[in-house]
């Protein structure tokens, strides 16, 4: 894995990650949380993760745990605010501030399992956690 990498994770691989620990998005999550991997998040994506998490039975916490857990995201991510610029090709409105995380972050990539995104990825280093992991992982 290349020194200083530094990604924006969606909210579906963030959520993914915690679910699912063995999975690739779990693999990915394993890297942040081991130091080795420098996550970008906005306070939109942990809002969005504060609200799907309590959905998941995989997710063995109460709704204090839940935001305690959002919270220390805080102390381990750097946490931006998203670049406000509108892209017009972005077919679902409400992504804007997830690729505005990416563009006012100036990460290497957006790791996402969303399409609407992903359509993007000529244009942005927008990559799915399967070829971010057979990339570095």
């Amino acid at each position: 894995m290349k020194a200083g990498l530094r990604v924006v994770l969606d909210t579906n691989v963030l959520v993914s990650g915690l679910a699912y620990p063995e999975s690739v998005p779990g693999r990915i999550v394993g890297l942040w949380r081991d130091g080795v991997l420098g996550v970008v998040l906005s306070r939109h994506i942990l809002d969005e993760a504060a609200r799907v998490l309590p959905r998941l039975k995989r997710i063995d916490l109460n709704a204090d745990e839940i935001r305690d857990l959002i919270d220390s995201f805080v102390f381990l991510a750097d946490v931006v605010d998203p670049d406000a610029t509108r892209d017009e090709e972005l077919r679902d409105a409400a992504d804007q501030a997830v690729l505005g995380t990416l563009v006012a972050s100036r990460a290497d990539y957006l790791i996402t399992g969303d399409k609407d995104l992903l359509a993007l990825a000529e244009r942005y280093p927008i990559v799915t956690p399967a070829a971010f992991w057979e990339r570095h992982g």
